[in-house]
C-alpha cells in the first residue's frame, strides 16, 4: 500500500484534483479537510504520512497555524499556495517544510515535490539521530583551526557543522559574501569520514557558460570541435570525497536539471560518452543568493533547491558578531606582519573602537584586506590608524534615528531643488532649471506641482 496522505484544501475542485492524480500516482489518500480542525481530526483517527497544506484554509486559523503541530508531531507536510510572496515564503519557510508548491502547478511538480518531501524526510530523521547520540564536545581550535571568533552565532554555525560533518546529507550554506562559506565547507569535510579524499571545489559564477558542462562531467575524446583529448571532469576527480558547488545560485538552469540528476541518481554522463557512470560524491552547495527569492522569479528550480537544502547552515553577517571583530583584527595583523616581514604586535584601542564601529558590509573579507593594506602602511609595532577609503568611511554604523532611505520622490524632488537654487529660480528660457534638467517647462511645473515645490522654497 502506497504512503498515506491529507490533503488540507479549501478549495473542493483542488482537493478532488489532487485526490485523482495522486492515486492514479498509487498514493493512498486518507482524507480531505478545509479547515484545521477538521484536519486535526483526521490527523488524530488516520495518522497520515504527508499532509499537502493550503496555506488559505476556511475558519479563523491557517495552515501554517496546523504546520506548527505537524512540525511538533514530526510528520512531512508540503506547503501548498497561490501567493508566491517574499513574505509568506518567509513565513512558510520558518515552520520548515517539505516542499513549497506556488498553485497553478503541473502533475509533474506535484509528483516531483513528493519525491523531495520523501527524500528530506528520512535524512532529516537521519540527522536528527546523529544529533541525539552524538556526545558533546567542545568546540576546539584543533577541529576549526581557520575559523576565528567565540559569538554565540557562530558557535551555534559550528556547534551544527558538528553535527552534520559525519554524514552524507547534502548541505547548502547560505550567507552574505566574505562570511566564510568556503572556510565552513572545508570543516565539513575535514570533519567527515571523506576527509582523506578529494576535496574539490567550483565557482559557478566563473564557470564559462559554453563549457559548464565539460568542466563539470567531463567530455570524451573528439566529442565536439576542439575536444583533442578525453577530460576528466570535477565529479569525476571529487571521487569518494567532497565537491563544494560554490555560488550555486549563479548556475543557469539547464545545468541545474543535471546537478539534480546527480544527487537522484548517483550517476554523470560525459559528454559524448556512450553510458552514464557511477559516482560517490558528497555535494555541498554554497550561495549569498535568496534563493527563495530566486524560485519566485523563476531563476532557480524549487526541485534542486530542496534537494540540496537536506540540512542548511546560515552564516552570520560580521555585524551580527561585533564580539569576534578584535580576534579576527589581531588574527589577521599577525598573519600579514608575519608575512610581510614586520615587527608588528598590538593594535591600538583608538583603532579596535573605530574597526568595531563600523557595519562591516563586506564581512570578514573587508576587514581582512583592510588590515593587510595598514599593515602595509604602518610604522613602527602597533596598528596606529586603519587606512578606510573615502567611501568606506562615509559607511560607518550611523545611529537607527539618522539613516533613513529616501523614496524616488523625495530624492527627485531633492535634485530638482538643487538645480532651482543654482539657477536662482529660473525655469523658462536659456540657463533655466528646465532646460538644464532636459524636460520641457511645462513638465516641470507639473512635477513642481506634483512634489509641493514652491517659488518661496528656492532660496
Amino acid at each position: 500500500m502506497g504512503k498515506k496522505i491529507l490533503i488540507v484544501e479549501d478549495e473542493f475542485i483542488v482537493a478532488n484534483d489532487l485526490r485523482y492524480v495522486l492515486s492514479r500516482a498509487g498514493y493512498a489518500i486518507c482524507g480531505i479537510a478545509d479547515s484545521v480542525p477538521d484536519a486535526q481530526t483526521l490527523i488524530k483517527q488516520e495518522k497520515p504520512d504527508l499532509v499537502l497544506l493550503d496555506i488559505q484554509l476556511k475558519g479563523r486559523l491557517s495552515g501554517i497555524d496546523l504546520a506548527m503541530q505537524l512540525r511538533k508531531e514530526q510528520i512531512a507536510f508540503v506547503y501548498l499556495s497561490a501567493h508566491s510572496s517574499r513574505s509568506i515564503l518567509e513565513t512558510a519557510k520558518a515552520t520548515e517544510p517539505y516542499g513549497f508548491l506556488v498553485k497553478p502547478f503541473r502533475e509533474k511538480d506535484l509528483l516531483i515535490a513528493l519525491d523531495i518531501a520523501w527524500y528530506r524526510y528520512e535524512h532529516r530523521m537521519e540527522l536528527a539521530s546523529v544529533k541525539g547520540n552524538q556526545k558533546p564536545t567542545a568546540i576546539g581550535d584543533n577541529k576549526f583551526e581557520n575559523i576565528i571568533g567565540k559569538s554565540a552565532a557562530l558557535m551555534t554555525v559550528l556547534e551544527q557543522v558538528e553535527q552534520v560533518a559525519p554524514t552524507d546529507a547534502s548541505v547548502l550554506i547560505l550567507g552574505e559574501s566574505g562570511t566564510g562559506k568556503e572556510q565552513i565547507a572545508n570543516c565539513l569535510h575535514l570533519l567527515s569520514n571523506r576527509r582523506t579524499k578529494p576535496f574539490v571545489k567550483i565557482n559557478c559564477a566563473a564557470l564559462p557558460a559554453n563549457l559548464v558542462e565539460s568542466e563539470l562531467f567531463g567530455h570524451e575524446k573528439g566529442a565536439f570541435t576542439g575536444a583533442v583529448e578525453k577530460r576528466v571532469g570535477k565529479f569525476e576527480q571529487a571521487a569518494g570525497g567532497t565537491i563544494l558547488l560554490d555560488e550555486i545560485g549563479e548556475m543557469p538552469l539547464d545545468m541545474q536539471v543535471k546537478i539534480l540528476r546527480v544527487l537522484q541518481e548517483k550517476e554523470i554522463e560525459r559528454i559524448g560518452g556512450k553510458s552514464p557512470i557511477k559516482i560517490d560524491v558528497r555535494i555541498i552547495a554554497a550561495t549569498n543568493r535568496n534563493l527563495e527569492k530566486e524560485i519566485a522569479e523563476g531563476r532557480f528550480r524549487l526541485d534542486l533547491y530542496y534537494r540540496l537544502n537536506v540540512f542548511p547552515l546560515t552564516l552570520p553577517p560580521l555585524r551580527e558578531r561585533k564580539e569576534d571583530v578584535p580576534l579576527l583584527a589581531f588574527h589577521f595583523t599577525s598573519r600579514y606582519a608575519r608575512k610581510i616581514g614586520k615587527n608588528i604586535t598590538d593594535i591600538s584601542s583608538k583603532v579596535l573602537e573605530e574597526l568595531s564601529a563600523y557595519n562591516w558590509p563586506g564581512n570578514i573579507r573587508e576587514l581582512e584586506h583592510l588590515l593587510e593594506r595598514s599593515i602595509l602602511l604602518t610604522k613602527g609595532t602597533v596598528v596606529k590608524e586603519i587606512y578606510l577609503l573615502p567611501a568606506v568611511q562615509a559607511t560607518k554604523t550611523l545611529p537607527q534615528e539618522d539613516f533613513r532611505i529616501k523614496t524616488i520622490d523625495e530624492n527627485e524632488r531633492d535634485h530638482i531643488l538643487d538645480v532651482l537654487k543654482k539657477c536662482n529660480g529660473k525655469i523658462w528660457g536659456p540657463g533655466g532649471a528646465a532646460e538644464l534638467l532636459g524636460v520641457p517647462p511645462t513638465t516641470l511645473n507639473s512635477k513642481m506641482k506634483k512634489l509641493e515645490i514652491k517659488r518661496g522654497f528656492v532660496g
